[in-house]
Order: structure tokens, then C-alpha cells, then sequence
């Protein structure tokens, strides 16, 4: 068991759970917030009809086979309760109550998003990018988008379910650019607008610049991979070829998931590396995932470029 600040024992039985308000994704418990002192190993997810606990260090696994039975029971339409062990290496799913379900097929706003259990140490939808992806959809008809970092492209299915003209898709994960196009079609979309290249960003400026020129850059990059990506060194590649890439007054959104940089690194990463970026406006993500200390949480910057 953890203790609380008064030295008190809390039980992972205690979890401050609240129940999905709709069958849509949702994140019902965020205790990497910091915000339920003692929980911070533990998040619940509801992905219709699955709910997930995700454990970042051990639980008894007696609590861990209650906390199953009373999520069971407080979700009438779930079918299945699973935990994610992400303090292993390969994060491994595990079925805990119920059905065993290793696909489904999720909706957020009215789109539908595949999701695979067990497969990767993500799921395929980062459920603290609701708000971002709402952005997209706001600003994207008739646009030309560039998606880097593009991941399963859920930024590219509500750009082309908003009119987006095109969307250049760009990932090192091949797998993850087929479940982009399997997310396009299960929306119905005209994948003939849709472009998906598995490239390394850094080695790959000049293919690009040659699809380009984009009126709307989304860049959501993971803060480090091994081999590929260390984002403290490498956003400034990205910030100072905005030029080459966008056209003039076109817009960015620009995303930081590094728990040790703040927003202020990136801010001073654009003023540094493309002065012609004018901030707007930051985009925080749904209240559940509000971070006691802010700098740690995701960050998400607008930006124009006036070129």
C-alpha cells in the first residue's frame, strides 16, 4: 500500500474513480497529475467496452482483482476490465475480468478511432489531445496540413472529416501509418487525399519542402526514442525550416510532451530559431489531466507565420 503526506495507508481500492459520462474515450482517472497524493502510479481509461487501468509501479494483486470487480460493476456496458503494466519494459496487457478484447473501435466527436490492446505500450489515441484534435477540426477545411510525428493520424482524420484539402502523414512507424489508414477508412474517408510516408523527419527536409507548401502544421513529436529523437536537441531542426515548409499566414500547432521542459523552452525555440512565428494562443487539455505542478503536463502552442 502507498501512504499519504500524513503517513496514513491508501488503498488502490480508494481511487477516486468516476464513472464514463458518454460511451466516448475518456480518461477517468489521472493520478500522474499529482493532484490524488499517492495515486500517481495509476490512470483508468474507458475505451468502449474495455475500461483499462494503467499501473506504473506493483500493486497487490488481490487490491488489483477487487478494483476490477468494482469497475465491473460500476459500468453497466463494460464487457471487459484490463491493466497495463507500463513499469515493464514491453508494457503488457493483462485480462483481469470479463471478455478478452484485443481490438476495438472507439469514438471521440463523432469519428472513429481503432484501438489495440496488448499490441504496443500505447493504445493508438492519446486521450489528453481531445482539445488539440478539436483545434484541427476548427481550423483545417481547405487547408494543405503537414502531420508530423503523425502516429496513427488521428490530427489527419479530423482534418479530412473538416474539409482539410490534403494531409501529408509522417512517421517512422510503419505500423502505426497502417492503423492511420485503417482509421480513415472506418471514418469513410477519401483516402486520395490522404498521403502517409514512413520517413525520419531529421533525414527527410528536402522530401517535405517538395510536397509542401502546407497552410497548417501539426507537430507532436515524443520528447525521446533512442537513435531518433532527443526533442531539447532536435525541435530547433524543425522550428527553422517553418520557412522552406509553410506558406505565409499559415498556422501551427506545435506540441511538447516532456515532463522536463516547459512551455517557456519552446516559446524560446521559436523565437530563437524562426522569428517570422507569432505566438496566438495555448490549448490545455481536458481538466481531468490538469497537472499539479503545470510545467510538467502536455503543452500545446498556436502559432502563425507570417512569412
Amino acid at each position: 500500500m502507498n501512504t499519504d503526506q500524513h503517513g496514513q495507508q491508501l488503498s488502490i481500492l480508494d481511487v477516486p474513480f468516476q464513472p464514463p459520462t458518454s460511451h466516448q474515450a475518456q480518461r477517468l482517472f489521472h493520478g500522474r497529475s499529482h493532484v490524488h497524493k499517492g495515486y500517481e502510479h495509476v490512470a483508468i481509461d474507458w475505451l468502449s467496452p474495455v475500461l483499462l487501468i494503467t499501473l506504473y509501479k506493483v500493486v497487490a494483486a488481490s487490491e488489483l482483482k477487487q478494483l476490477a470487480e468494482q469497475l465491473f460493476s460500476a459500468v453497466s456496458e463494460c464487457t471487459s476490465v484490463q491493466v497495463q503494466y507500463r513499469y515493464e519494459q514491453t508494457g503488457p496487457i493483462e485480462l483481469l475480468m470479463g471478455d478478452a478484447c484485443t481490438e476495438t473501435t472507439v469514438e471521440e466527436n463523432g469519428l472513429k478511432y481503432q484501438i489495440s490492446l496488448g499490441r504496443a505500450r500505447n493504445t493508438g489515441l492519446f486521450l489528453d489531445m481531445i482539445n488539440g484534435r478539436q483545434w484541427v477540426k476548427d481550423n483545417a477545411q481547405g487547408t494543405r496540413v503537414l502531420n508530423l510525428f503523425s502516429y496513427t493520424c488521428a490530427f489527419s482524420v479530423t482534418a479530412i472529416a473538416n474539409d482539410a484539402a490534403s494531409v501529408f502523414n509522417i512517421d517512422m512507424s510503419r505500423p502505426s501509418l497502417a492503423i492511420g489508414r485503417d482509421n480513415h477508412r472506418l471514418n469513410d474517408h477519401d483516402t486520395g487525399k490522404v498521403k502517409f510516408d514512413s520517413l525520419d523527419i531529421f533525414k527527410s527536409f528536402g522530401r517535405i519542402k517538395k510536397n509542401g507548401p502546407y497552410d497548417l502544421l501539426i507537430c507532436d513529436p515524443p520528447s525521446f526514442q533512442k537513435g531518433s529523437v532527443d526533442i531539447k536537441r532536435d525541435y530547433k531542426k524543425i522550428i527553422r525550416r517553418i520557412p522552406e515548409f509553410m506558406n505565409p499566414n499559415s498556422l501551427l500547432m506545435l506540441c511538447l510532451n516532456s515532463p522536463d521542459l516547459d512551455a517557456e523552452f519552446l516559446k524560446k525555440t521559436v523565437a530563437d530559431e524562426c522569428a517570422d512565428c507569432h505566438y496566438l494562443s495555448e490549448i490545455f487539455p481536458p481538466t481531468i489531466f490538469k497537472n499539479a505542478v503545470e510545467e510538467q503536463g502536455l503543452k500545446v502552442l498556436i502559432y502563425r507565420y507570417k512569412g
